[in-house]
Formats: C-alpha cells, sequence, structure tokens
C-alpha cells in the first residue's frame, strides 16, 4: 500500500478500467465459464483487478474498482440486481481478504496468506448466502424452501470463485511486487 496518493488514484482508476474491459471481453466474447452444476452461475476474472486494488492500494481503492464493476454490469445490461450481487460478491470478498491479511499479518507471513483466503472465501460464501435467500424469492420468484436448497452449490460456486479471485489477484501482486520494488526510505 505504498505510494503517493496520486500513484494511489492512478492505480486504482488503472484497475478500475481493467475490471470494466474484462467484464465487457468476457459477456461479449462469451468465455464466461459456466458453473456446471449450476449453469446460471459464471465464472469470470472481473474479481481479479478488484482484489488487486485491495492489496496494492487498500480498501478504498477495491470498493472503488467494485463500484465501477456495478456501473459498468448495469450500463452494459440494465440489470441492477444482477450488478448489485456481482458487487456484494467481489467487495465481500476482499473485506474478508482485508481482514485476514490485517489480523493474521502479525504472526507470520504464510499465515497471512493462508488466512486471507480463508477469510475471504468465508466472507463472500455467508454474503452471498444470504443475499441469495433475500434475492431469489424476491426478484426472481423462486419458492424459499427451493432457495434454501440452491444455497450449497451457490456455496461451491463461490468457494470456487472466491478462490479464483484471492489466489490470481495474490499472485499478480507479488509479481507486480517482484518486478517493481518499492524503494524503501
Amino acid at each position: 500500500m505504498a505510494g503517493s496518493r496520486s500513484s494511489r488514484l492512478t492505480g486504482t482508476a488503472l484497475l478500475a478500467a481493467l475490471v470494466v474491459v474484462l467484464d465487457y471481453a468476457l459477456k461479449f466474447s462469451g468465455l464466461k465459464i459456466p458453473f456446471p452444476w449450476m449453469p446460471t452461475l459464471k465464472f469470470d476474472f472481473t474479481g481479479i483487478p478488484i482484489a488487486l486494488s485491495l492489496l496494492m492500494y487498500g480498501l478504498p481503492s477495491a470498493l472503488t474498482t467494485s463500484l465501477v464493476a456495478f456501473v459498468a454490469i448495469v450500463a452494459r445490461s440494465g440489470d441492477v440486481v444482477g450488478a448489485s450481487m456481482k458487487f456484494a460478491a467481489e467487495f465481500s470478498t476482499v473485506i474478508g481478504l482485508a481482514l485476514g491479511l490485517r489480523l493474521m499479518g502479525r504472526f507470520s507471513p504464510r499465515l497471512w496468506k493462508a488466512a486471507g483466503l480463508v477469510f475471504g472465501i468465508v466472507f463472500r460464501v455467508v454474503a452471498m448466502s444470504l443475499a441469495n435467500m433475500v434475492v431469489l424469492p424476491a426478484f426472481y420468484g423462486i419458492p424459499v424452501a427451493v432457495a434454501y436448497g440452491m444455497l450449497p452449490l451457490v456455496a461451491a460456486f463461490n468457494v470456487a470463485q472466491g478462490a479464483i479471485t484471492i489466489l490470481l489477484g495474490v499472485f499478480l501482486d507479488e509479481a507486480v511486487k517482484r518486478r517493481f520494488p518499492t524503494p524503501r526510505a
């Protein structure tokens, strides 16, 4: 999270733009990968720049890139509910990641990465389970009992998507830090 205010702003803007590019490119190319057991859920990579924005610039940057993703999805599709669900999924992931890194970073460098992964996935699964219990019956007319029955599949998808987002985000963050080390004062 080093750097001046202008570098954080520039980095956040670049990562937010990358979120938009990935969202549009994956949507219009048909490269989003359907979750095999529930094809309405699709894997994508738009969460990776959001995770990178957290790791490189902090939680305000992650919030900004998440909001840009929301706006881009609404602009592309007009689907406010779907965009809200994407925002909730990605932002809950980075909140959990941030909390895990903050809590466990004091103990061990190895532990903080594992804690960030676990916290990020758990936050995402809990947030999306709760969101689906509201959204599915209220906006899609799915009976509550059916929505409860769908939760294990929704959770499995969110575990996988959360792991993709966090692991690739951490990998890319470490690659950037190795390539462009922060000068010591």
